[in-house]
């Protein structure tokens, strides 16, 4: 059963990859299919050797429902933020090298890049730091994300989410791109902000965008 979420899980793995968000087992994927059904990505396995038979169905519990694998540790988390964020049909998890550095020493990163705008909407805030596999991570997602689709959490990686899985995913491309971009532009020099108007403006043209 599920073998459209389940496809879908796949093709993101894949694409994690393919983007360098993440290396060997780390970080997972969700998608929420309804209120007590979750499909989400076993705990622990290398991505590019994972089927479709690998991947989990869990219950709002985070018990196994379909499936002979151990769901990813952080189920809990990512339970309690499809609880509390209602448009939110599916997470990405990584820990993608430049996001994570940029939670290393600021607050925030800024919206500095167009396509940053575009995939996240807004300035991506930093969570404080709590220990991997705790539902902490689902609560301060929950409590930092603002009007963005992404959380960065401190010294960890990233939880990023969307109203499907494609939303998520170019949440997470286009961070990890603004955040390397913000990086070497930190080294030149100060980066100077765009302003609400500015970043508004944006936001709303990506809503014609695409085919």
């Amino acid at each position: 059963m599920y073998e459209k979420e389940k496809s879908m899980i796949m093709r993101a793995c894949l694409r994690m990859k393919e983007y360098r968000l993440i290396s060997l087992t780390g970080g997972n994927i969700s998608v929420k299919v309804d209120e007590d059904t979750y499909v989400v990505t076993p705990s622990g396995m290398l991505y590019e050797d994972m089927t479709l038979e690998d991947l989990c169905v869990v219950d709002h519990a985070g018990r196994l429902k379909e499936g002979s694998r151990k769901p990813t540790s952080d189920v809990a988390a990512l339970i309690y933020i499809y609880d509390h964020m209602p448009k939110v049909r599916a997470t990405i998890h990584t820990h993608q090298p430049y996001a994570t550095a940029i939670g290393m020493n600021n607050d925030s990163l800024p919206a500095c890049m167009v396509t940053l705008i575009d995939a996240n909407h807004a300035r991506i805030n930093v969570a404080p730091w709590t220990r991997s596999q705790d539902i902490g991570m689902g609560k301060l997602a929950v409590d930092y994300a603002g009007d963005a689709n992404t959380v960065i959490m401190k010294h960890h990686g990233v939880i990023c989410f969307g109203e499907d899985l494609d939303e998520a995913l170019y949440a997470a491309v286009y961070l990890e791109e603004a955040a390397k971009t913000y990086v070497m532009a930190r080294i030149m020099g100060a980066v100077p902000e765009l302003s609400d108007e500015q970043i508004a403006e944006e936001a709303a043209g990506w809503q014609s965008y695409g085919q």
